[in-house]
């Protein structure tokens, strides 16, 4: 039988919130014995209160995880060790998938069906997938002369800092953890301080799964104090980093004024769906479009927030579209049938609705949607949206919204649909919709993005990188073998035989 939302209501009840810091395998309250409230978005009451740390806790973090990497238990250690370790990790997330996926729910105002069915999973599969590319990642010989050894070979970068965002915490937080704690990382990580509550869980299962004490830290507070704290400690060898392009420059100002860490950013989209005149199959289009605007309640980087289509086709499109977004429920998060979910917090849906006021303000015609919904649940609602006859110098069209609010423009010919799908500062992904395969390559060539997907919406499995052009990324990919270059060093080794008591010079 299907679960129901009072099902899920009564799990939520009987669950146990770990609320302290883990700083070398211990979980402690914060110094100042502070706390900061986590907030269900859905109705605006009080979850948990979480330890409050600050710059204190995350030089005992940065302490315990540069111990724990000098004496060589996990740095050290065999690749295949790490890689058991770690797949005991994704067996015990699975093993409490339901329990995180309702944590998760709780604390991001995300559907449960999307906790259960595209989050868990696929944290559990980026776990998996690091493991087990752990013990096949081959250092390299060069071509030398016969009486010289060079190598190539890749070490473990050090202490690595991740700084999670709120709308995906734990899939961003397996996407950081599987390839740097593969590679032979320690790692401090700081949850967004909306959502700290399944990080804090995920570090109670590393104890269990047998991570060293130490090797994993977790440190819940703000940006302000504990981003600031890890950006600048020059202890911390690596900073990644997901959210905004606001902050994502403070953390590469406060490299440049420490120890100039490597700093790796994602930070944001415009994504265009480009749909050509030739696009087969409107209706399916339609739902991918509604995907890509609407999942996560377009709390989401790579939200495909500009329909930018042939003006041929964009009336019976623009109708197909409506229709598909009324399929998109906005309910309880913990109701299975819902689709649409809360937005995080009160201040970020007057910021969703302002950018609606502003773009009926600047003549984009609103056509679907555009309002605050479920006012008596004490949540924050944003009911799907569409703007037509949108102009690219519109703020809907040009900034990150970070809501269920879709921009429709239309284009005449195919340089000008290029020109505007390009015409963002942002180049995290993008759609594109046609039944020529000429044209597919063409545009997807000629589109800056760092992903690219034609005839669906989708950022590909963990097989393949993920990144941004332009103000989207910065310094790395996540996901693929390419996540694991930006946690490692590179060291050449170079040997020249019977130096001691021969004469070879290792020239030609």
């Amino acid at each position: 039988m299907d679960k129901t939302l009072q099902y899920y209501q009564q799990q939520a009840a009987q669950l146990d919130f770990e609320t302290r810091a883990l700083i070398g395998g211990r979980f402690v309250n914060a110094v100042s014995a502070e706390e900061f409230d986590s907030i269900n978005p859905a109705n605006g009451r009080r979850l948990a209160g979480i330890a409050r740390c600050g710059a204190v806790e995350v030089d005992d973090a940065v302490s315990a995880a540069r111990q724990a990497f000098e004496r060589g238990h996990w740095s050290g250690a065999s690749p295949k060790h790490r890689k058991k370790v770690l797949l005991r990790l994704a067996d015990l997330v699975e093993a409490n998938l339901e329990t995180l996926a309702i944590m998760e729910s709780l604390d991001s105002g995300k559907p449960i069906r999307d906790a259960l069915a595209a989050d868990l999973p696929d944290m559990i599969e980026s776990l998996r997938w690091h493991a087990e590319a752990a013990d096949k990642l081959y250092d390299q010989m060069a071509p030398t002369a016969p009486d010289v050894v060079a190598m190539i070979v890749r070490e473990p970068i050090g202490v690595v800092g991740a700084v999670l965002p709120w709308n995906f915490p734990l899939y961003l937080a397996g996407w950081k953890i599987g390839p740097a704690l593969a590679s032979g990382n320690s790692m401090v990580i700081k949850p967004a301080e909306q959502t700290s509550l399944t990080a804090l869980m995920l570090g109670r299962l590393a104890l269990e799964a047998g991570v060293p004490e130490g090797v994993l830290n977790i440190v819940p507070g703000y940006g302000e104090t504990v981003g600031q704290a890890m950006g600048r400690h020059r202890d911390i060898d690596c900073i990644s980093f997901t959210g905004s392009g606001e902050v994502g420059r403070l953390f590469l100002k406060y490299s440049a004024e420490s120890n100039l860490k490597r700093v790796v950013l994602e930070c944001g989209g415009k994504s265009p769906a480009l749909v050509l005149a030739d696009a087969a199959d409107l209706p399916r289009v339609a739902q991918q479009v509604a995907t890509g605007a609407l999942f996560c309640q377009g709390e989401n980087c790579s939200a495909g927030s500009r329909l930018i289509v042939h003006r041929s086709r964009k009336d019976e499109l623009l109708e197909l579209v409506k229709g598909a977004f009324d399929e998109w429920r906005v309910g309880d998060p913990l109701d299975p049938a819902t689709r649409v979910g809360a937005l995080i917090e009160p201040g970020h849906m007057q910021r969703v609705l302002a950018y609606i006021d502003g773009g009926k303000a600047q003549g984009a015609a609103l056509v679907h949607g555009g309002a605050q919904v479920r006012r008596d649940s004490g949540g924050s609602f944003v009911e799907p949206t569409i703007f037509d006859h949108v102009q690219p110098s519109m703020n809907i069209a040009r900034e990150e919204i970070f809501g269920p609010v879709l921009s429709v423009l239309g284009f005449d010919t195919l340089a000008e649909g290029v020109a505007m799908a390009n015409d963002t500062n942002y180049g995290l992904a993008s759609s594109v919709y046609t039944s020529n395969l000429d044209a597919a390559h063409g545009v997807a060539r000629a589109i800056r993005a760092g992903t690219v997907s034609v005839n669906c919406f989708s950022e590909g499995d963990t097989g393949v990188p993920f990144g941004g052009y332009k103000e989207s990324g910065f310094g790395g990919r996540e996901k693929s073998l390419m996540a694991h270059d930006q946690y490692t060093e590179t060291k050449t080794i170079w040997m020249q035989l019977g130096a001691a008591g021969g004469t070879g010079t290792g020239t030609t």
